[in-house]
């Protein structure tokens, strides 16, 4: 497969697994109620996503640094809300 083709594949994966944060930042932005929402999760995927942006940064891979630092404001924003309003 042309190296283009899978960096795509890679930009679409980034886009889809990101976007798929904005409608709960949305929602507890509106509502400005976390109470639903998993602690323990959001801690842990932060964490995850700071690592694989880590991993991304040092490997040179931009759609993983992409998605990862984009997803971790999402989440890292959903965290902080889920801190700040229960």
């Amino acid at each position: 497969m042309e190296p283009f083709a899978i960096k795509l594949i890679g930009f679409a994966a980034a886009t889809c697994t990101t976007v798929a944060y904005a409608p709960q930042f949305i929602k507890v932005w509106k509502t400005r109620s976390a109470r639903d929402i998993s602690l323990g999760m959001f801690l842990v995927m932060v964490l995850g996503l700071a690592l694989w942006l880590i991993y991304g940064l040092l490997s040179g891979d931009a759609p993983l640094v992409a998605a990862n630092a984009i997803t971790m404001v999402l989440a890292g924003g959903i965290l902080f809300m889920k801190l700040k309003y229960g």
